[in-house]
């Protein structure tokens, strides 16, 4: 029996997740060089804070002029004195 498309997590990969596996740990622990091969063991790994991903930038919506002072158009000459 298949699993209906409504009930699929899209999201799966994206969201951060609090635990790390086996290898992912033992993957940042080299990167940090915390990790040295041969004299430790695959059990007891230290613990190792998940990678923070940040979220994308949500574009920023346009600020608008306060009414009494409203933007020249580029096509209207201004006024001069």
């Amino acid at each position: 029996m298949s699993l209906h498309k409504s009930l699929k997590r899209k999201d799966t990969l994206v969201r951060r997740r609090n635990v790390l596996s086996r290898g992912e740990r033992i993957q940042r622990l080299k990167e940090d060089e915390r990790w040295e091969e041969g004299k430790a063991s695959v059990f007891g790994l230290p613990k190792v804070k998940p990678q923070v991903i940040a979220a994308p930038a949500r574009p920023r919506k346009e600020e608008k002029a306060p009414e009494g002072e409203a933007e020249p158009s580029e096509g209207a000459p201004e006024a001069q004195d």
